[in-house]
């Protein structure tokens, strides 16, 4: 197993979108020119293939291609955490198997979706993936998403008796659930913030950092509010809180990660292309973001 400093993922990690070409296609250049803007702007590590990454509309190949692409362009020069997840267990206990992980930190992988599975099978998958990972598990809960929720007593168990599993990134929303994992777990178990507008609160209660959205488009920005809130100078998190909280909140208005692939076209930095069942976000609020990103600069 692949030695990795739990420390390298307290901060600002960012789910890096995949630029795609009008017909679909992967933009590689783009994607390029994403992965050294957010390096060059700060950013503690980059998850590749996570759901802002439109994992779920990526074949087995394109996986592959983005994953040694992104390895390559990244050069060690930051933690690459790569999401591998699904609500087939077997299927991705069979794909950690047969991808090779060299130059990867971690992976990051969502609760078993769609299916609903109690707490008992939620431990099980999250057991089998861990044991079958050459990598340490950053496990993902996003209720909105997955139509289930991992409850505190149920990571707690995983956080203490899975040694392969060294994280959360935790998008429940619900910070009394959070507190409640913050408060009763290892020492050296991570909670990530999987919520850009909450991540404020979410530090000030003991959380170690975010997994971003919006720090596709303001790795500096985001990535400095985090380690102010790890220094404990909220009063300049709280600054850049605010100064982010409307645009934060319109790129979630239409659906994501329709709404920061509009932004960073916006910004110049890739196209707004996303894969079906995503479309692009509406006339509306793509000039709300416009006239946002205008006041913010």
């Amino acid at each position: 197993m692949m030695e990795t400093n739990r420390n390298s993922f307290r901060g600002t990690g960012v789910a890096i979108v995949t630029p795609f070409h009008r017909e679909g296609s992967i933009d590689f250049k783009s994607f390029e020119k994403l992965i050294e803007y957010q390096i060059k702007e700060g950013v503690e590590y980059i998850v590749f293939m996570g759901t802002t990454g439109e994992s779920v509309t990526l074949n087995n190949d394109e996986k592959i291609a983005i994953q040694n692409f992104g390895l390559e362009i990244v050069d060690k020069r930051v933690p690459v955490v790569v999401g591998v997840g699904g609500n087939n267990t077997r299927q991705v206990a069979y794909q950690l198997k047969e991808t090779d992980f060299s130059g990867v930190s971690a992976i990051l992988s969502v609760s078993p979706y769609y299916s609903k599975p109690q707490p008992k099978g939620i431990y099980n998958h999250y057991k089998i993936i861990a044991g079958e990972s050459p990598v340490p598990v950053i496990m993902y809960n996003v209720p909105s998403r997955t139509g289930s929720n991992m409850d505190a007593d149920t990571v707690l168990k995983i956080a203490h008796e899975v040694p392969n599993i060294i994280a959360i990134k935790e998008a429940s929303g619900n910070l009394a659930q959070c507190s409640r994992i913050m408060q009763n777990k290892p020492d050296d178990f991570l909670v990530i913030s999987g919520d850009d507008a909450l991540t404020l609160p979410f530090m000030a209660i003991g959380g170690d950092g975010v997994i971003s959205v919006i720090a596709n488009a303001f790795p500096n920005q985001f990535s400095q509010m985090v380690r102010y809130c790890l220094d404990n100078n909220y009063v300049k998190a709280r600054e850049l809180h605010f100064k982010l909280f409307d645009i934060i909140e319109t790129i979630y208005a239409d659906g994501s990660p329709s709404g920061v692939k509009a932004l960073l076209e916006i910004m110049g930095l890739s196209k707004n292309y996303v894969r079906l069942p995503l479309v692009k976000v509406n006339k509306a609020i793509y000039n709300q973001l416009s006239a946002l990103h205008e006041k913010l600069n």
